[in-house]
Formats: structure tokens, C-alpha cells, sequence
């Protein structure tokens, strides 16, 4: 048994990883990981970016679709390959918790971010073409993405909803995800809900970044406001264990009681962006600090590794409630405006995503040219 056995058992939190490669997939690398206690995959295009432009074991595959697809439609295909295969060896963990756990995420396109038909179209599209329980398809948390979400859950299909960075829009997403599940009911599908699971991922490293930077800005550089510099590093931590609060408070209603009472799932908080990116802060500041029973983190393999040689097995993200929205309040005062940083984070979190895409697609036309 290792740490990650015990992060779940004795925190309550499933720690899933945040990479998906093929190679690892072939050698033997993910599955080692899952016997040490991982419960569940996640990926998005900068992951599936780099995996597939990183090394040679896509390029038989692709010089095979080539013959008769577009590139776009070749990248698909080789990434839906690693999403079915990562599903058949996460399956004996979903079945094994009774659907909790054993999770694999694929993302729709990132230029649908702001296009709410279009995601409905693609989600529905990839959970069709990709007809297994414990695929959770991600739609980012835009303004645009939060009504596909609400439709997808009404269609009884689950959803891992992806770049949420600040309170106002998770409340958004709780409530797009509770309402769905009504509308389930509405259509005499109560008997679904069990199935239908989802998660909000949460990206929290990013938060201090940004935060961090107006910071220093705002106390005049290294050596100006002490008070103000004295808030570094504060914010993500702060704002995700008010998350927690909320998703506390939403999923213990008499609302969610009724939904409850036909079997429904919760909507679990996940952690993203959790390798710490400051390297004056611990190693593992996102990961000890936001442990609690029906959560998920989901890590990069630098930081699994390193919570499993040193991680803390504590419940932390409801330890101190009144001290991390006196955090907030604090930041407030000095002058941070986190609606402000969210939709800038939002902005910055589509338009990467984006990017990575289309380099990928570059990088595969590139290559597709050699073929000829």
C-alpha cells in the first residue's frame, strides 16, 4: 500500500493522474501507477499535444490514417486510441468502487470554448463514438459552456467540467449540474442518475500566479509593501477551500436531498493545476492543503511521486474555514479583484488551449507532408 492507497482511504480523496501517454500505456507505466493507488486519468490538448507530437509510437498509426482521413480527423482518431485503451485499464477500478472512480477525460475541441451548440454537438459526438461508463467528456466552464453542460447532464451523460479558476462560475457549474439532473427526473429517467457522474475541476497553481504578480505590482516590486508581499501565495489555496464550502453547502439542500433520494451522485470538486510552479513554494502547497472526503486531485507524475514519498495524510480543506475567506477578505482590501483574475485566467486557460491544438495540427501536417 502506498500513500495514495491511503490519501483515499483515510482522506477520502481519489488522486487520479494528469498525463495520458501512449508509451506509458504500452510499457507498462500506467499501469504501475494505478496499482499504486491511482483511481483515474485526466488530459487536455496541451497534454494530448505532447504526447502525440513528443514521440514516435503515434506514427504508424498516423501514416495509416493518412490514407484516407484529413489531419483532423487523424488526430482524433489517435487520441480517442488512447482514451479507449486508458478506459479498458481504469474500467476494474470504476467497477470495482461501483462507478466512483476508474474515470478517463477527453476534452471537446478547443475552439468550442465559446460556442455552446458546437460543444453539445462534440460531446455528444465523442460519448457516442466513445460508448463506455467511465469516460467523462470535458467542456470547458465559459459562459457559453456552462448551458452544454446543463444539457448533457438532462441527457444523463457525464461530464468533467474543466477551467474553473474562480467561486462565482462553480456556483454556475453546481448549479448547471443539479439542474441538470432535475431535468433527468422531469423525463421520468430518475432511474439514470446513479450513472451519471461529473466532476469540477478546480485549477488552483494558476490563481497564485496571477494573484501573485498584481501583487508585487501593487506593493511597488520585491522590496515595497511588506503587508501586500506577505499575501503571496495565498490566494489559490484560500479560494479552493471556499470551493469546498460551497460544494458542502450546495449538495446537503433538501434540493439535492431529492435528487439524492434516486441514487445521484455528487458533483466531486477536482483539483487541477496542483504541481506547484513557484519553486519558493512547497512542492506539494496544492495537494496537502485541499485534502477532504468526495474530492479528487489530479497530478502531473512529478507530483504523485513526490506525495508518495512525503505527501500529508490529513483532512486540510475544511481545517480552518474562517481563515480562508479572512484570506480573501484580505486581498479584497488590498486591492485583488477576483472575478478580475478569473475571467483573465479563463481567457489565458481557452486561448492555451487553443494554441497547443493548433501546433499539433501544424505539427501533424508537417509531418503528413513526409509521407507523400
Amino acid at each position: 500500500m502506498t500513500r495514495l492507497h491511503e490519501l483515499y482511504d483515510i482522506g477520502g480523496q481519489s488522486p487520479w493522474l494528469d498525463n495520458l501517454r501512449r508509451d506509458w500505456l504500452e510499457d507498462g507505466k500506467l499501469a504501475e501507477l494505478v496499482s499504486m493507488g491511482v483511481r483515474g486519468i485526466t488530459s487536455n490538448p496541451t497534454i494530448l499535444a505532447k504526447a502525440i507530437s513528443g514521440q514516435d509510437t503515434y506514427d504508424a498509426q498516423f501514416a495509416e490514417l493518412m490514407k484516407d482521413h484529413t489531419v483532423d480527423a487523424s488526430y482524433w482518431e489517435l487520441a480517442i486510441t488512447d482514451i479507449e485503451h486508458g478506459l479498458e485499464l481504469l474500467r476494474p477500478v470504476y467497477d470495482n468502487s461501483d462507478g466512483e472512480d476508474g474515470f478517463v477525460s477527453l476534452e471537446v475541441s478547443p475552439a468550442l470554448a465559446h460556442d455552446t451548440e458546437g460543444t453539445v454537438r462534440d460531446a455528444r459526438m465523442l460519448h457516442t463514438r466513445i460508448a463506455q461508463p467511465n469516460l467523462l467528456v470535458k467542456i470547458p466552464a465559459t459562459k457559453e459552456g456552462v448551458p452544454a453542460i446543463k444539457t448533457m447532464i438532462s441527457e444523463g451523460r457525464s461530464i468533467n467540467v474543466t477551467l474553473i479558476f474562480g467561486i462565482d462560475r462553480y456556483d454556475d457549474v453546481i448549479e448547471a449540474y443539479i439542474s441538470g439532473l432535475e431535468e433527468l427526473v422531469k423525463a421520468g429517467r430518475a432511474a439514470e442518475l446513479p450513472h451519471v457522474a461529473s466532476v469540477a475541476s478546480f485549477f488552483v497553481s494558476r490563481v497564485d500566479t496571477e494573484v501573485d504578480r498584481r501583487l508585487e505590482t501593487l506593493a511597488g516590486g520585491e522590496k515595497g509593501d511588506a503587508a501586500l508581499l506577505a499575501l503571496r501565495g495565498k490566494a489559490a489555496v484560500a479560494q479552493a477551500q471556499v470551493a469546498y464550502q460551497h460544494f458542502h453547502a450546495a449538495f446537503t439542500t433538501d434540493r439535492w436531498k431529492a435528487l439524492d433520494a434516486h441514487g445521484a451522485r455528487v458533483q466531486r470538486p477536482l483539483w487541477a493545476s496542483t504541481s506547484t510552479k513557484n519553486p519558493a513554494y512547497a512542492d506539494l502547497l496544492y495537494v496537502d492543503s485541499l485534502i477532504a472526503p468526495a474530492t479528487v486531485n489530479t497530478m502531473p507524475e512529478g507530483t504523485i511521486e513526490a506525495f508518495v514519498d512525503h505527501g500529508v495524510l490529513a483532512r486540510t480543506a475544511d481545517a480552518h474555514p474562517d481563515e480562508a475567506l479572512a484570506t480573501l477578505a484580505r486581498l479584497k482590501d488590498a486591492g485583488i479583484d477576483m472575478e478580475d483574475v478569473e475571467q483573465t485566467l479563463e481567457d489565458e486557460g481557452v486561448s492555451s488551449f487553443a494554441k497547443s491544438f493548433d501546433e499539433l495540427l501544424q505539427s501533424l501536417s508537417d509531418k503528413a507532408a513526409t509521407l507523400k
